[in-house]
C-alpha cells in the first residue's frame, strides 16, 4: 500500500512508477518517494491507536465514492451509451475471461476466494482486533466488515473498467495511481494516496504491537520505526504488488489457522466445556497444541497446493482453516483433561 500511495505522487511530481508487472525499480526518484511517503505513514503510526484512527475515519468514508465516480466516468470511452448496452460492452471489452498474457486466469472462484484473502488479512488474521479490543459494543464489528466489502467492491469494480481504457490506449503496464488518475483525475491521486495510507498505517500500528508481546521490553514506538523501515525496503520492489495474488494465497495460509485457534477457543470452548484461554490461565509462554494446530494446518495446506496445480494458492487457506478447527479441538481437549488431571493430583 505505501507503493499505491507512492505511484500517485508520482504522477503529481512527474516521477513514472514501476507498473502493475514489473519486478524492480525503476529510478532513484521512485525509490526517494517510496521513502517519503513510507515514512509519513509510519510517523502517524507511531502515534498510537488515537491518531491512526482518527486518520482512517476521516479519510475512508469518501473513497468508495470516488472508486464508483471513476468507473462511470470512463464507461463512454468504451462505448457505453446507457444500462442498456452497459452488459454487452462489460463481456465483449471488460470482463472478457480472457487474461493478460503471463497473468493467472480468474474464474468465479478465483474472484471470490482472492475477495475471501483479501479480507482475511483484516478479519480471520485478527487485524481488527488490535482495534476492536476498544469497542464498547459487539456490533462496532459491522462497520469494519461493511466498510471494507464497499470499499473493496468498489475498488475491484472500477478497477476491471479502468485498467481496460488504460490498456486500450496503449500503456500495458500502468501504475494504480495511473489508473486512478484516468478515472478521476486529481481526486482519484488523493484518494489512491489516502487508501494506501489508511491500509498501512493500522498495519504497521498492530504490527508493532504484536511485536511488542514478543519483546515487551522494547518501547511500541521504536518497534513500530523498525516495522516501518522494514515495509518501506520491500516497498521500493514493485514484484510484491506484481506477485500480490500469490502474497495473499501464502498470507492467508499462515494467518487463517491462527484465526481459527482463536475463534474455536473464545466462541466453541465453552459450548462444550472446555476453558478458554488456558495459556493465559496457567500463564504459558508455549501452547503445545497451538503450535501443532498452527503448523499441521499450513503443512496440510501448503501440501494440496504442490498436489494439484499452481493456481490453487488462492484457496489454499481454506483446508488449512478447517484442518485447524478440527485438529485444535482435539488436541485442546487432550491437553485440558492432563493438565486438570495433573492439578486433581497434586490438590490431592
Amino acid at each position: 500500500m505505501i507503493m499505491v500511495s507512492a505511484s500517485a505522487i508520482g504522477i503529481l511530481l512527474g516521477v513514472k512508477g514501476p507498473g502493475l508487472t514489473s519486478l524492480y525499480p525503476d529510478s532513484l526518484s521512485w525509490v526517494l518517494i517510496i521513502i517519503t511517503v513510507g515514512s509519513v505513514i509510519t510517523i502517524v503510526a507511531t502515534f498510537g491507536f488515537e491518531i491512526v484512527a482518527k486518520f482512517s475515519s476521516l479519510f475512508a468514508p469518501w473513497m468508495p465514492l470516488i472508486f464508483l465516480a471513476a468507473g462511470i466516468a470512463v464507461l463512454p470511452q468504451l462505448g457505453v451509451t446507457g444500462i442498456d448496452n452497459f452488459w454487452e460492452i462489460a463481456k465483449e471489452k471488460i470482463w472478457t475471461g480472457i487474461p493478460v498474457e503471463g497473468q493467472t486466469k480468474y474464474t468465479f472462484w478465483h474472484v471470490m476466494i482472492f475477495a475471501w484473502l483479501c479480507n482475511n488479512a483484516m478479519h480471520i488474521g485478527l487485524s481488527d482486533m488490535t482495534i476492536y479490543r476498544y469497542a464498547k459494543k459487539s456490533t462496532y464489528g459491522f462497520a469494519s466488515a461493511f466498510g471494507m466489502f464497499i470499499g473493496h467492491f468498489m475498488a475491484w469494480i472500477a478497477s476491471g473498467i479502468l485498467c481496460v481504457l488504460v490498456i486500450s490506449q496503449g500503456n500495458e503496464n500502468p501504475t494504480p495511481g495511473e489508473i486512478a488518475y484516468l478515472g478521476a483525475g486529481i481526486a482519484g491521486l488523493i484518494c489512491v494516496v489516502v487508501a494506501g495510507w489508511t491500509t498501512a498505517n493500522p498495519t504497521i500500528y498492530r504490527a508493532g504491537l504484536a511485536i511488542q508481546a514478543l519483546v515487551p521490553s522494547m518501547k511500541r514506538c521504536k518497534i513500530t520505526i523498525i516495522v516501518g523501515i522494514l515495509s518501506i525496503t520491500l516497498a521500493c520492489f514493485p514484484l510484491i504488488v506484481s506477485k500480490l495474488d500469490q502474497f495473499l494465497g501464502l498470507y492467508a495460509l499462515v494467518a487463517a489457522p491462527v484465526g481459527a485457534v482463536v475463534l474455536v477457543d473464545i466462541f466453541l470452548f465453552p459450548k462444550i466445556g472446555l476453558i478458554s484461554n488456558l495459556a493465559e490461565l496457567l500463564k504459558l509462554k508455549f501452547n503445545l497444541s497451538v503450535a501443532l494446530t498452527w503448523g499441521i494446518a499450513m503443512a496440510t495446506g501448503y501440501f494440496l497446493y504442490n498436489y494439484f496445480n499452481s493456481d490453487f494458492y488462492f484457496f489454499m487457506a481454506l483446508p488449512g482453516w478447517f484442518t485447524a478447527v478440527i485438529l485444535y479441538t482435539i488436541l485442546a481437549y487432550i491437553q485440558q483433561k492432563i493438565v486438570i488431571n495433573k492439578i486433581k493430583s497434586a490438590q490431592a
